[in-house]
């Protein structure tokens, strides 16, 4: 059976996923409610839906998730019972009618092929719940380490609502603990796959909420966000090296280059160096290095603000 963990302390959206679990044409799953000492009580709206899906509420009295997010998933799926799957969902995002029965329609061919990560086609929407994208589907079967290259490329998305994990699986190996929980569901689909495939369903759309009050929205966030990915990258070289090609190592060089100029330091510059060198060898090095030195030339000059001189100069000698 399936269980459906909300980790929950915004009441804005909550309407809206309580009304998508109560739309499900199948009712075979279980709700459980972590409410993480939210100033927002949620109970007379869940009286609206006494007796539309089966769900357990229960209040923590002390805040983890500001502290921790993934300590928070831990204690609201230590709620759950005896139920083989789990699904973390967003106190904001919503399932299309069909996701709970085409996860029953598919799980024969899950448990056959011994899959233990199960994603669903996404959408996004936003504060009014309008779709702003297009749906991101999946290859039914995908290496995980391969959709994370896509994703660094901007090529896909993902996020943690759209999941279903084996809950024995994600119980032995637990979520990382990164700043805001971020990348933490990145290294969960790999991880609780042991990098190999993740099982996705396409006829069935989970819609993950942007807006100005969750964290993906909130740019304020932003500084945490790329130390997480620093130390979401670190494990990948540190731990999982020999599970990734030296090209999709480039790629998620890069995306390390990216967090860097985001927040640069020296310690932040020598992590990156230390990775070119240990992971690419002294020909990628050397090119990173001439990356950073022209990078550096150019935010010079525009604080100066001789870089559409200089551009320009440029530009016209190699038009001769």
């Amino acid at each position: 059976m399936l269980a459906i963990i909300i980790p929950y302390y915004k009441l804005t959206f909550f309407e809206a996923a309580l009304q998508s679990l109560a739309s499900q044409t199948n009712q075979q799953f279980k709700v459980y409610i972590g409410d993480d000492a939210s100033p927002e009580n949620p109970l007379l709206l869940l009286e609206k839906f006494r007796g539309k899906f089966d769900f357990t509420y229960h209040r923590f009295e002390e805040n983890l998730g500001g502290i921790s997010l993934p300590e928070q998933w831990k204690r609201c799926i230590a709620l759950s019972s005896n139920e083989e799957w789990i699904m973390i969902l967003g106190d904001d995002d919503v399932l299309s009618a069909k996701v709970v029965e085409s996860f029953y329609d598919n799980l024969p061919e899950i448990q056959t092929e011994r899959i233990n990560t199960v994603r669903f086609a996404t959408q996004i929407i936003d504060e009014n719940g309008t779709e702003i994208t297009e749906v991101f589907h999946h290859p039914i079967r995908e290496k995980t380490t391969e959709f994370l290259i896509k994703k660094f490329s901007k090529e896909t998305r993902s996020s943690l609502s759209e999941y279903i994990f084996n809950k024995k699986v994600l119980v032995e190996k637990s979520f990382r603990n990164f700043p805001l929980a971020w990348h933490s569901d990145d290294m969960a689909f790999l991880e609780f796959s042991n990098f190999g495939n993740c099982y996705s369903i396409k006829d069935s759309i989970m819609f993950v909420r942007t807006s100005a009050i969750n964290i993906t929205g909130d740019t304020s966030f932003n500084n945490l966000k790329n130390k997480a990915t620093f130390e979401f990258c670190a494990i990948l070289f540190d731990e999982y090296s020999n599970m990734f090609s030296n090209e999709q190592k480039r790629v998620i060089l890069k995306k390390l280059e990216m967090a860097f100029f985001n927040i640069p330091s020296i310690a932040n510059y020598r992590i990156l160096f230390f990775y070119y060198w240990n992971q690419l060898g002294t020909k990628a090095t050397v090119g990173f290095q001439i990356h950073m030195l022209r990078i550096v030339i150019i935010l010079a000059l525009k604080k100066v603000k001789l870089f559409d001189f200089v551009q320009s100069i440029h530009s016209k000698i190699y038009q001769k």
